[in-house]
């Protein structure tokens, strides 16, 4: 018919559930109905990890370290929690497996409030602040190593990401 036409979709955000523990600068990872969040700042440094199932948050297995501005990536059952601050930056990396997390291999630098996109075995850290500067650092993880990945343009920290590894999206910041 040559003419112009368009659906919209109009939705809003709603409440659910609130996390069991009031909480700032943590990760996430995961699906609207399986979702993962991790440590943060409720003052003090957190371990804690709580579950989503779509209606509720319950308890999850505490990481193995306090840490909090970290890069988060993956699911409720494969999650990676990266790089961030405990006090100090940190390069660690940790993978959770739907009930605790394991120690892995560190990245090669250590900073805070940097970006996740992938999936455990598929990850992708970038940006943050190293020391007093931020970085336009990129690391890709394998499932068990760090090997440096293509730079950003510009040095940024305290983005957010999504996507995959191959196919990230940094943004803001």
């Amino acid at each position: 018919s040559e003419t112009f036409k368009t659906v919209l979709l109009n939705e809003a955000w709603v409440s659910a559930t609130p996390m069991s523990t009031a909480r700032f600068s943590l990760a996430g990872a995961g699906t609207q109905t399986a979702a993962l969040a991790f440590g943060g700042k409720e003052p003090s440094v957190s371990n804690k990890t709580e579950e989503y199932n779509g209606s509720g948050w319950s308890t999850g297995g505490n990481l193995g370290t306090a840490v909090y501005i970290l890069g988060g990536a993956g699911s409720q059952t494969a999650g990676l929690g990266f790089g961030g601050y405990r006090p100090g930056n940190t390069n660690a990396t940790e993978e959770y497996d739907g009930s605790s997390w394991t120690a892995s291999n560190t990245m090669g630098t250590a900073r805070r409030s940097l970006m996740g996109a992938g999936i455990q075995t598929a990850a992708l850290g970038a940006g943050g602040n190293a020391t007093t500067t931020n970085v336009n650092i990129t690391e890709e993880y394998n499932g068990s190593s760090w090997t440096s990945g293509g730079t950003m343009g510009t040095g940024r920290a305290e983005l957010g990401g999504s996507g995959l590894q191959t196919a990230a999206l940094a943004v803001g910041a």
